[in-house]
């Protein structure tokens, strides 16, 4: 369906499942870890992990959904009459409402992807080391997506007329790519200096 001309799921959907799919990296590199005597001392913070990483696995797989959702909600206002000033009224505060929620899911997108970056490091220093290339993986991936949520937030800024939610919202997204950036560069670091 993402192959076709439909207008959802689209990217902000793929955001999500490339940051779910991030998780799911971590998750494996813990389970790769767990159970094998010789990473005994390190057998609870693993197993910790493992709970984090699954949990934001599921939240990000929730947000492919809700992404879609999302952006139905923002077709629909768009579609709403427009004949009479009170409808224009109507039409535009519904079509605001439904695009500051097209930001908003994104931008959840994007936190999920930061503390999946934030997960890859742990796993990347104490998991096997034998898997170390998913845990940097899993921190690309993280990346892409809080790269690709940003866009997907960016866009819908651009059409709602609440100039301090655009301004929270971005600042908050810059702070987001600037953090996750950083863990991308020090995972990768990590990840190569052990393979």
């Amino acid at each position: 369906r993402l192959a076709s001309a439909e207008p959802e799921p689209g990217g902000g959907s793929v955001s999500a499942l490339v940051g779910a799919l991030g998780a799911a990296l971590v998750t494996m590199v813990t389970d790769l870890t767990l159970g094998k005597e010789k990473f005994a001392e390190v057998q609870e913070d693993m197993a910790g992990l493992r709970s984090q990483a699954e949990q934001l696995r599921a939240e990000l797989q929730e947000l492919v959904t809700e992404d879609a959702r999302a952006y139905a909600a923002v077709a629909a206002a768009m579609k709403l009459p427009k004949d009479t000033d009170e409808q224009k009224k109507q039409r535009e505060q519904t079509l605001q409402s439904a695009l500051r929620g097209a930001a908003e899911v994104p931008l959840r997108v994007a936190e999920g992807a930061l503390a999946v970056a934030k997960l890859s490091l742990p796993a990347g220093e104490m998991g096997n080391p034998h898997a170390v290339s998913d845990a940097g993986v899993a921190v690309i991936l993280a990346d892409a997506a809080a790269q690709s949520a940003a866009l997907n937030v960016r866009i819908n800024l651009a059409w709602i007329s609440d100039q301090e939610f655009n301004r929270a919202c971005w600042t908050r997204i810059e702070a987001i790519l600037s953090e996750t950036a950083g863990l991308r560069d020090g995972v990768l670091a990590l990840t190569y200096s052990k393979i």
